[in-house]
């Protein structure tokens, strides 16, 4: 499977996501918002997202690893 985390600076939200998922042993690359405007405009109050690439779907903060395992 194929993640993104979508996230941007200073987020203390993306950070806590970012712990949550570094004992889960999946690859995701991780994409700063800000680099697009509508990613901005999709994304800035749902942020962070984890979105499978492959099935395009998206798990909006809060979620926790029964969600992301299922993901």
């Amino acid at each position: 499977m194929s993640y993104l985390l979508l996230s941007t600076e200073a987020c203390h939200l993306c950070e806590q996501a970012e712990a949550l998922l570094a004992p889960l042993d999946i690859m995701y690359s991780k994409i700063d918002i800000a680099e697009q405007e509508q990613w901005q405009e999709h994304y800035a109050t749902k942020i962070p997202v984890l979105l499978n690439t492959e099935t395009n779907q998206e798990l909006c903060w809060p979620f926790n690893e029964e969600m992301v395992l299922s993901l």
